[in-house]
């Protein structure tokens, strides 16, 4: 079997690997460059990682269910799952994951998660259907991890800014390292010059920033000479984070459809804040878009 599936357009070329899902390389034709983050494990192994069933860490990497405790891994197990191809166009591809006794140990639900990449001009459409095969309502959350290269390679984030159309100001959260956890209400403001942010080491010093209630729709990543390396839009999408690791030449465009818990959460997993539900037998699905 293939390692890796490639589609490509006039525009654009991407290759796929069917561990994870996981978009390895997006090439832009008319600037000559990958895109996406080359993946070197110095700073960080991954390109664009699918989040799955959970983003981020539950509290203690643990939830419950009908009385019942599983354990659990930060950002899911299907970034590091085989996929099965089962559509491979000349501009789209579909991946499938299915439920087995593996999954079962970690997360007591049955479903078929299918992501769809499909190329369109100058964009990429990224898709997730996750349907329900079982009995019972399903709850997760997903997320998209994309990591874009900065021009280059440069590892001097101080020459880039991310712009935020329309937006003055943002509301974030971040991630208590002594617990893995964003502690509840606590929040920070950015203020936005131009609807711009300035990207530094300093930013992510922390780690993630973490956004909610819908606030970003829309990032454009910039070069302060003028040049925009990439757009992502994330129209709908409740939950956003934003990431890197100090002097790596990238930064993480992360849509999210909910997030890690709150410190201190320990409630059935049907009550966490920004849980989706799926019956029996339906499917939910939702889409992003980077745009080159």
């Amino acid at each position: 079997m293939e390692k890796t599936i490639q589609i490509e357009n006039e525009r654009m070329q991407i290759e796929i690997s069917n561990v994870g899902a996981e978009p390895v390389l997006l090439w832009d034709k008319k600037q000559a460059r990958n895109v996406l983050w080359r993946g070197d494990p110095r700073f960080w192994k991954r390109h664009d990682p699918i989040l799955f069933p959970n983003v981020g860490k539950m509290y203690r990497n643990e939830f419950r269910h009908q009385g019942n405790l599983y354990t659990t891994s930060q950002h899911g197990f299907a970034r590091d799952r085989v996929f099965s191809c089962i559509v491979r166009e000349k501009d789209k591809v579909v991946h499938r994951l299915v439920s087995d006794d593996a999954t079962r140990e970690n997360y007591p639900f049955d479903f078929a998660l299918a992501v769809i990449h499909k190329l369109e001009g100058n964009s990429l459409w990224v898709e997730w259907q996750v349907t329900n095969t079982g009995k019972q309502p399903m709850y997760f959350t997903i997320g998209g991890h994309p990591a874009f290269s900065l021009l280059k390679n440069s590892l001097n984030k101080d020459a880039y800014e991310l712009l935020f159309p329309g937006t003055e100001s943002l509301v974030y959260h971040l991630i208590d390292p002594k617990i893995g956890n964003p502690r509840p209400g606590e929040t920070q403001v950015l203020t936005l010059q131009d609807h711009r942010l300035p990207l530094s080491d300093a930013l992510f010093q922390k780690d993630a920033l973490i956004f909610d209630d819908g606030q970003i729709s829309e990032v454009q990543l910039w070069h302060q000479d003028g040049t925009r390396l990439v757009t992502l839009n994330a129209e709908g999408f409740p939950n956003f984070g934003i990431w890197s690791v100090a002097k790596a030449p990238f930064v993480c465009l992360e849509p999210w459809i909910g997030r890690t818990d709150d410190a201190g959460f320990k409630d059935d997993i049907s009550q966490k804040p920004g849980i989706t539900k799926v019956d029996p037998g339906q499917c939910f699905s939702s889409h992003y878009t980077i745009t080159l």
